[in-house]
């Protein structure tokens, strides 16, 4: 049995990548915070991939919640490992410098940066004894060149992008490939809201992208033939940023 666990995983990109993965024949751990009918739903799509999954629901900024939920998962599997992981969790919480709340700043960091910490490092060690794992964060467009309204949203997923590449140079003797990929506009529950036909003029290719063309990229970052590549940002943003 091959594990893979997919943060925020219950809808969007996250649940493209679930299902993507279970096509590839991962048994998919599907982490949520709080909407368990939407991982639910992840989970019978899933299944209908042709695997089986399962949830494993907890806060990824809380560290005590999320230690707690990875070791129980790995004392209950003694003689496994989870070698895919995909940091997706994430969310925006846009406005202006001047005018956003603390708690606005601080939560979209956490959830990305101690997010990444406190899922990530459980599960380095196990990766590195089996000589092999696949970790793929979800950065964004924003982490590269900085949008405006976004200040906490850049930080967090330039952040992202630091980690991705200073990660991969700890682990890559060890067969361990540490990439991320950085969506522009992709049309998910996160762009709800946005003025879809005005933004798309400023994309080249005239569109938003979809969850699956980005599972597609993340699903070939997690396979065996992606071995040699590791530290990189891969853009998909339809020619938005280059």
């Amino acid at each position: 049995m091959k594990y893979a666990l997919v943060t925020g995983g219950s809808r969007g990109i996250g649940r493209a990548v679930c299902i993507r993965l279970a096509r590839m024949g991962y048994h998919v751990l599907v982490n949520y915070a709080n909407r368990t009918d939407e991982a639910e739903t992840t989970l019978e799509l899933i299944r209908q991939a042709g695997q089986d999954g399962e949830l494993l629901g907890f806060d990824v900024s809380d560290g005590k919640q999320a230690r707690a939920a990875l070791e129980g998962w790995q004392d209950a599997h003694p003689d496994e490992y989870i070698e895919v992981l995909v940091n997706n969790a994430g969310i925006r919480r846009d406005n202006i410098l001047a005018l956003m709340p603390e708690e606005d700043w601080h939560r979209v960091i956490d959830i990305a940066l101690d997010g990444f910490y406190n899922v990530t490092q459980p599960l380095l060690q196990p990766m590195m004894f089996h000589k092999y794992g696949r970790i793929i964060n979800v950065a964004s467009v924003s982490g590269l060149k900085g949008m405006p309204g976004q200040t906490n949203y850049s930080a967090a997923k330039g952040g992202i992008v630091a980690v991705t590449k200073a990660l991969a140079q700890e682990v890559a003797p060890k067969n361990v490939t540490v990439n991320a990929v950085a969506p522009g506009f992709i049309r998910t529950d996160m762009t709800d809201g946005l003025d879809e036909a005005s933004l798309k003029k400023t994309v080249p290719a005239r569109r938003f992208g979809t969850p699956e063309e980005v599972a597609a990229l993340i699903g070939f970052l997690a396979s065996s033939e992606a071995g040699y590549i590791t530290g990189n940002v891969v853009s998909i943003n339809g020619g938005l940023y280059t």
